[in-house]
């Protein structure tokens, strides 16, 4: 029996932009991809500032705002999966916010 293994590459992002109602990531195979800022609290929760403050992270397979503490992948953004957070976790992070000034 022969078995043949098929290797699925997940394209890179190159750019991203956060508005007040999406996420929109452009891909290193030409594609625009976007989801609801809903899906990710911490960037709904952020300044236009601190969601403009994002790098690149695994030479583009995910990408990090070091200001919100929230990381995206790419590949999480194409099987459509919004973040995984728990809602304690998320709570514990906003009473943080809320200390800092």
């Amino acid at each position: 029996m022969n078995t043949s293994t098929v290797e699925i590459r997940v394209p890179l992002a190159q750019q991203v932009t956060v508005t007040e109602d999406s996420l929109t990531v452009d891909l290193s195979d030409e594609r625009t991809i976007s989801a609801p800022l809903g899906w990710y609290p911490r960037l709904a929760q952020g300044t236009p500032a601190q969601r403009a403050n994002w790098r690149l992270i695994g030479e583009g397979t995910g990408i990090h705002w070091p200001d919100l503490d929230e990381d995206v992948s790419v590949e999480g953004l194409l099987t459509g999966k919004p973040s995984a957070e728990s809602q304690a976790s998320f709570a514990k992070w906003l009473e943080t916010r809320k200390l800092t000034p």
